[in-house]
């Protein structure tokens, strides 16, 4: 592995990780807002409701039955008011904070493992096109395809994972993780963890768009600050850790605004559709989302999706830049202690 796919890796990697742990209560707020439609619930249909709740019931099923659908009205209600009233209602009837932690391990596996694969196939993909072209100045446009094909290599890998996150973070029963994997094989075989793969048609554009805003704009601010030195010796040709944070935070905004109602479409399909007999289609989704809520029926969720996909891109950024300045350093370090013992 080259110097340059090693760094971006381990930067990646631990920058991922970071991030989606520090803010994995709005991932879980966000994922439950986006599953929740005015049909009232997050999990099942109603088919599924009048299949399992008679296994559930108390002496009364009509009483039980009642305050299910209720219950699932209630959220449903509290989502359309926006996070702070959805964040509430989970705190005061599921017992505390933890909830919003519920699944916190394997969304981290899964955030370090899809940010090193990412970057390992966008960084041996670029240094390919380099290669071949002989052009370093990768363009816009050519960032956005090799991000795009980036993003397909790690889903094979990351999509079951995102699979059974996302079933942690909306099963009613607070089942674990190897609980819900076994559920999903055995219900759905190896093809359960890959429901909503269609929707990466689009969704594969998000961090294409995100990281190709990012390194466009990061050329701009390090150039400009070349031109500033005005031939003096630049002290570090990678961003600080502020600037680094607001870029971060800028790439996501555009990615998501852009992507969103997809990403929703997504993940509806992996929870409040994930027993229907009859799956619609992501454009369906889309269509009936925009008929029954209007644009805002497309954009249900976004304040938590904004604030942690924002603060998580700007953390993982920030952090990626500054290991991957000590990863690179202990590289050259090596070459350089091993040029002094080969000269000796």
């Amino acid at each position: 592995m080259s110097e340059s796919v090693a760094s971006e890796v381990v930067s990646a990697m631990v920058g991922g990780m970071f991030s989606a742990s520090a803010l994995y209560p709005l991932e879980v707020l966000k994922t439950r807002m986006q599953a929740e439609t005015k049909g009232g619930g997050s999990g099942t249909n109603k088919e599924e409701e009048d299949k399992v709740l008679p296994n559930e019931q108390e002496p009364s099923p009509d009483s039980e039955a009642s305050s299910q659908t209720a219950l699932k009205a209630e959220y449903a209600a509290a989502a359309s008011e926006g996070m702070g009233a959805y964040a509430t209602l989970m705190y005061e009837r599921e017992g505390g904070v933890a909830p919003f932690y519920s699944g916190v391990v394997t969304s981290a596996v899964q955030s370090a493992t899809e940010k090193a694969l990412y970057f390992f196939a966008y960084t041996f993909l670029k240094n390919g096109y380099v290669g071949v072209t002989g052009n370093s100045n990768i363009g816009a446009v050519s960032n956005l395809i090799l991000g795009c094909f980036a993003e397909w290599a790690h889903l094979p890998v990351t999509l079951p994972i995102d699979c059974v996150t996302t079933a942690i973070q909306t099963d009613d029963k607070n089942r674990g993780a190897f609980v819900l994997l076994g559920s999903i094989l055995s219900e759905k075989g190896i093809g359960g963890f890959y429901k909503g793969i269609e929707a990466y048609t689009v969704l594969c554009l998000k961090p294409a768009i995100q990281y190709t805003v990012y390194e466009q704009v990061k050329k701009v601010v390090l150039a400009a600050r070349r031109a500033n030195a005005h031939g003096r010796a630049v002290a570090s040709d990678s961003l600080n850790a502020a600037e680094a944070f607001f870029l971060g935070m800028f790439a996501r905004v555009v990615a998501t605004m852009l992507t969103y109602p997809y990403l929703r479409a997504k993940v509806m399909l992996q929870s409040t559709y994930k027993n229907a007999t009859v799956k619609p289609t992501i454009p369906q989704m889309i269509a009936e989302q925009l008929s029954t809520g209007g644009v805002w029926g497309l954009y249900q969720g976004i304040g938590p999706e904004l604030t942690r996909g924002v603060f998580s891109a700007a953390l993982m950024m920030m952090v990626k830049e500054r290991i991957g300045v000590v990863v690179r350093a202990l590289i050259d370090g090596d070459r350089a202690e091993a040029q002094r013992r080969d000269g000796k």
